[in-house]
């Protein structure tokens, strides 16, 4: 009981930090910027058309997109950019308290930073929306009217699929379940990568993995090589299952017909990849050489 609240106590430190962080509010403010040049095209179409929304739907064909979730999730490495968080107090609970009990309380507070970062995301987009939104669990006329061809010029995701095989309070949340736990999986491999092989590892490796996904698109495979409808299906599978950023998007996923991977299944991968680096890092920590010449206040 005395390490958990010592690793608490550790997250809440670097918590205490947010308001006189420039990086932190920097952070949130382009999070703002980012919900409202993403969801731009779906909230100006409702006006066009004086159509509604229902409440979730800009959170959901917003992040229904594989190229929205890697934008989103790379303020992570302005919001994480000071990993593994060694600060003035870092001497201080390494004398008192075990490395491990420290690196806990650095992924208590990474964890929990991520989640709030989800939901500000989540939030905004609602407020967004909200002067054109109404509240029900169903699909609005909106979304009915791009699903089906409505909206030539709009490039969100609005699928049918989605749909037909889910309402929008269980779509949006296993819509943010997706996107928190890709967003975990890069915070954790940023911590592991910096405690590994430094500082700027951590940022390279969050590129890497977002350049991945954004290349392992099966637009992108189609464009490239003109595959007929069979080629394409299966690079549509295959990127599927081998891309975490289409992991990451609910249209994305199989739901009952296809070869696709599921719901259960992408949160299931999500998280053994982030209970692996985890425990990685734990393995990294014995060995971390810290450095006091230069901290965070």
């Amino acid at each position: 009981m005395r390490d958990i609240k010592q690793a608490f106590w550790i997250a809440g430190q670097n918590f205490y930090g947010w308001k006189k962080s420039p990086r932190i509010w920097m952070t949130f403010i382009l999070a703002a910027i980012l919900c409202l040049m993403l969801s731009d095209q779906i909230i100006s179409h409702a006006i066009k058309y004086e159509t509604i929304l229902q409440v979730f739907e800009p959170f959901i064909w917003t992040y229904g997109d594989a190229s929205s979730v890697m934008l989103s999730s790379l303020l992570l490495i302005l919001l994480f950019a000071d990993m593994p968080f060694i600060s003035q107090a870092t001497p201080y609970w390494l004398v008192r308290t075990k490395r491990k009990i420290w690196l806990a309380g650095q992924i208590i507070y990474v964890i929990l930073a991520t989640v709030i970062y989800n939901i500000f995301l989540a939030v905004m987009l609602g407020i967004m929306g909200a002067p054109f939104s109404f509240t029900g669990n169903v699909w609005s006329e909106t979304a009915a009217m791009l699903g089906y061809g409505g909206g030539e010029s709009i490039t969100a995701p609005v699928s049918i699929k989605t749909m037909e095989s889910s309402t929008p309070y269980m779509c949006a949340a296993i819509v943010f379940g997706l996107v928190l736990l890709y967003t975990l999986f890069i915070a954790v491999l940023m911590l592991f990568l910096n405690l590994a092989a430094g500082n700027m590892a951590g940022v390279i490796g969050a590129f890497a993995v977002s350049l991945y996904g954004l290349l392992l698109n099966p637009d992108v495979f189609r464009k490239l090589f003109h595959f007929t409808e069979s080629q394409e299906y299966r690079a549509n599978v295959f990127c599927g299952w081998l891309s975490p950023l289409n992991q990451a998007t609910f249209p994305m996923h199989s739901f009952g017909y296809d070869y696709l991977p599921g719901i259960g299944m992408s949160m299931f991968i999500f998280a053994i990849l982030i209970i692996a680096l985890i425990g990685l890092s734990a393995v990294r920590i014995k060995g971390y050489n810290f450095s006091f010449t230069q901290t965070n206040e």
